[in-house]
């Protein structure tokens, strides 16, 4: 009698979003925090991800050009989608991203949803260094959609990335 509705629950575990399971602790040094409207903080009120967390995501890559490098380059790691979704991200609309040398841009969610973002963590399968944009960046697939091509993408493609506030 008590089974049967737990195996409905269980049926319907499906329909429950990916977010819903609690993010994991960064065994090593954080690299990137999400603050704001998310649903798993697993530091205070922060999402904070190593780069063993964002490993372990879903990987993409895109080759690209972009104006700061002078042949096109691939870049593979997450979707930014995937990691919004891993911090619970939940009715925000803007993500103010912060470089390490406080470089600030408002970029809209929607962005991530409709485009395959990706939050680099190599470049051409390669870790990127602090002095070469890295550890994080994030690239918008400019080689799949030519309209993406522009001053305003181009500077929503922060580099040194560590840390996103949603809202």
């Amino acid at each position: 009698m008590h089974r049967r509705p737990l195996l409905a629950l269980s049926a319907l575990s499906w329909l429950l979003p990916a977010a819903a399971s609690a993010l994991g602790l960064p065994q090593g040094s954080v690299v990137l925090s999400l603050s704001g409207r998310v649903r798993n903080p697993n530091q205070g009120a922060v999402a904070a991800f190593d780069m063993a967390m964002l490993e372990a995501l879903p990987q993409a890559s895109h080759t690209v050009q972009v104006p700061w490098y002078n042949e096109p380059r691939k870049f593979t790691g997450p979707l930014l989608r995937d990691v919004l979704a891993a911090a619970g991200h939940h009715g925000s609309t803007t993500m103010r991203t912060l470089a390490l040398n406080d470089y600030r841009v408002d970029i809209p969610v929607d962005d991530a949803l409709r485009y395959d973002v990706l939050l680099a963590r190599l470049l051409d399968d390669r870790p990127m260094p602090v002095r070469d944009k890295g550890p994080l960046m994030i690239v918008y697939p400019f080689d799949r959609h030519a309209h993406l091509r522009n001053a305003l993408y181009f500077s929503r493609c922060v580099w040194q990335l560590k840390a996103i506030e949603l809202s």
